[in-house]
């Protein structure tokens, strides 16, 4: 959530910055604005009636004791007229501050200056490219095909049983994914990142703190019995985790990973670009989160681009980096890089990670802030996928793929495989 500072101080540069999303907020901020020189003034009156009701008690009691019985009398009608009228100025209030909230919940974060314009994902900037050479398709079966003759990923009964989206991972399949989850998260220990087993459902107040809801609801796999939601990455317990709390600066920069399964409607995903494993409702993934000081933030995201390009060059994998344009960024981040990794036989690039920086956002919204000098500040926080299982398994299939349709297996794998091929 912008900060409401932000939004006093600069309200045109906001506007102008969120017309790189695509989004004309012009007349939104305007009367956030409004209301909020509406909530001010409200605030000052009713400051100014508590004080006189605090001062009207004293003089009540002083006429008294002075036995002043008709001035006591008039103090204590005035009294009375703002106990009265103070209740209806307190609803005022809050109906402006409801107001001043339903606008400030749906403003997205202002993308950072370094963000380029662009409407959709064909204005993404290429900005590095894998040593590896992008292969052609050369007779490689795509990996919904591969994993169907080899009978280690079965769609067709995961149909069955919960609907397209859920596939079983069967034998090699299953190990596969084992294999990778330990991978990525013993590679994660090794940078510094703190592994945690997050909860796999939370409440709405968690929900909302990192920007799920309300721009992602119908996203969302919710359970009204209990008001909880399926998570859709694990970034969402585990910023979280530090919510309604104040850290020492001394804690910071705060870093943690955990596996979860995400859970995903992708309502309105059709067609032959989501088929097999390019887009699933459910699906294994394992994510980066960081807490930092604001003046380390940028140079914390960059460190964090390298490190998952460190997991696709050690899974042998054909990849490259783009930096995302206003048009086709998160409802929260303020800059998002996206790993791709190369598909063979589909001809075309998968991403397998996100990384964003969120700056102040998120910890506005979940109250989370650290201690200063001065008082309190709001950190910034970051995640990334390192890495979704889905789209990395499909390009390791494809990319890996013998003539014989055995899968050769990356050396930074073998070990948790026990095997050199599959």
């Amino acid at each position: 959530m912008i900060e409401l500072s932000r939004l006093r101080a600069d309200p045109e540069g906001i506007a102008q910055a969120l017309l790189k999303k695509q989004v004309e907020a012009a007349p939104l901020i305007e009367q956030l604005l409004a209301y909020d020189a509406e909530r001010r003034r409200l605030q000052k009156t009713i400051d100014e009636m508590r004080a006189r009701l605090n001062e009207l008690s004293k003089a009540i009691g002083e006429a008294l004791r002075k036995g002043d019985n008709e001035q006591a009398a008039s103090l204590r009608a005035e009294s009375q007229s703002l106990k009265e009228t103070l209740p209806s100025q307190e609803v005022q209030m809050r109906e402006v501050e409801a107001k001043m909230e339903e606008i400030l919940v749906r403003l997205p974060n202002p993308p950072h200056e370094s963000v380029p314009p662009g409407r959709s994902a064909a204005e993404n900037v290429v900005i590095h490219m894998g040593s590896l050479p992008l292969l052609p398709a050369n007779g490689r079966l795509p990996h919904w095909e591969l994993a169907e003759k080899r009978g280690f990923i079965d769609f067709t009964r995961g149909a069955k049983v919960a609907g397209s989206g859920f596939p079983f991972y069967i034998g090699v399949g299953a190990k596969l994914q084992r294999a990778l989850i330990q991978f990525f998260l013993e590679e994660a220990e090794k940078a510094g990142y703190t592994e945690m087993e997050p909860p796999f459902l939370v409440n709405t107040e968690t929900a909302f703190g990192t920007g799920q809801l309300p721009d992602k609801d119908a996203q969302m796999y919710y359970i009204p019995l209990d008001e909880l939601y399926l998570i859709p990455t694990a970034e969402v317990p585990l910023t979280n985790f530090y919510r309604d709390e104040i850290l020492e600066a001394s804690q910071l920069p705060i870093r943690l990973c955990g596996y979860s399964p995400c859970f995903r409607r992708e309502a309105g995903s059709y067609g032959k670009e989501v088929r097999g494993l390019n887009r699933l409702h459910q699906f294994d993934k394992v994510e980066i989160v960081q807490i930092t000081l604001p003046e380390q933030s940028n140079e914390t995201l960059e460190e964090m681009r390298s490190y998952v390009q460190s997991l696709v060059e050690k899974l042998e994998l054909a990849y490259r980096v783009v930096l995302l344009c206003g048009g086709d960024m998160g409802f929260a981040a303020a800059k998002t890089y996206d790993v791709e990794v190369w598909s063979p036989a589909q001809q075309r690039w998968l991403e397998v990670s996100s990384i964003s920086n969120f700056e102040t956002f998120q910890s506005n919204r979940m109250k989370l802030r650290y201690r200063t000098n001065k008082g309190t500040a709001l950190p910034h926080t970051l995640n990334g996928s390192a890495l979704a299982l889905p789209r990395t398994v499909a390009a390791l299939l494809e990319t890996h793929q013998l003539p014989d349709r055995r899968i050769r297996v990356p050396k930074a794998l073998q070990p948790y495989l026990q095997a050199e091929y599959l």
